[in-house]
């Protein structure tokens, strides 16, 4: 049976991969650095991007891998081109790199040149480039000040994004490696673009209190990032992102991840609905 590797196994959208590929028959290996916040029902391994060691033993028996990056890390080309050369040395047939949504836009941003160091490898590849997840409101970063402030602080403007939910992303992983789907590149979204007036709108809603978005300058935002203990690239990061945010470009529609899932995905009412937000 084909076994695959998913890293970043204990994060919000590795958790939904996990599931996802389970539940679809595939034998599936946690890539985890911390093995406490495994899935305790799946085979897990340690994996650390800083510890060559590491990779090579997580790699072992693997036929598949579905790689990302640690969120908002600049150093991304670094830490995953040497999983990308191991996968190659350890005969990995496919991979599936969890990208972001409009990189391909960018030939500079990190997420790219992961993207080229995966296209360039020669390991048959399947590049997925999700929009913003909408988990970012019911699970960090935007959850402590909904739960506890009914309040979203973003520098996202009036600008428009296409929200998408991890389960629906999560589906596409376990596709694209039942169907073989390799030499190319899909942008997922979710249904409809929403400002984050809507989005709070919504929220309140589904929650029964009035959640209002109060939109920062962006000096505001990358300020409270930097209160918080965010790591200065990790600032400049999120800079770039929520500039194309408010330009408008988070905002298309496309018609992945339904036609290879063969389901509609969830639309942020539907979504908001679902998440106890007390």
């Amino acid at each position: 049976m084909q076994k695959v590797l998913v890293t970043g196994a204990s994060g919000v959208l590795g958790r939904a991969i996990v599931q996802a590929g389970v539940g679809t028959g595939l034998a599936v290996r946690q890539g985890v650095r911390n093995s406490s916040k495994a899935n305790p029902a799946v085979e897990s391994t340690h994996l650390d991007y800083g510890d060559p060691l590491t990779i090579t033993v997580a790699l072992e028996g693997i036929s598949a891998l579905v790689l990302m990056a640690p969120p908002l890390d600049a150093n991304a080309p670094a830490l995953l081109g040497p999983v990308v050369t191991a996968a190659k040395a350890a005969g990995v047939q496919q991979i599936v790199l969890i990208s972001a949504f409009g990189v391909n836009h960018n030939e500079q941003a990190p997420m790219r040149i992961v993207e080229h160091l995966v296209i360039d490898s020669g390991v048959p590849y399947t590049i997925l480039r999700p929009n913003f997840f909408m988990e970012n409101f019911s699970e960090d970063p935007q959850s402590t000040g909904i739960r506890e402030q009914n309040v979203i602080y973003l520098a996202a403007g009036d600008g428009k994004t296409s929200f998408i939910s991890v389960k629906d992303i999560a589906a596409v992983a376990p596709a694209a490696l039942k169907q073989l789907l390799t030499g190319v590149e899909f942008d997922l979204t979710g249904p409809e673009p929403l400002d984050h007036f809507e989005v709070a709108k919504i929220i309140s809603k589904a929650s029964g209190r009035t959640v209002v978005y109060h939109s920062l300058t962006e000096e505001q935002m990358l300020e409270g990032a930097r209160s918080h203990g965010m790591p200065e690239p990790a600032v400049a990061y999120l800079a770039i992102l929520y500039g194309v945010v408010r330009a408008g470009h988070a905002a298309g529609i496309t018609p992945y991840p339904e036609t290879m899932t063969g389901k509609r995905p969830l639309s942020f009412e539907s979504f908001a609905a679902q998440v106890d937000w007390n």
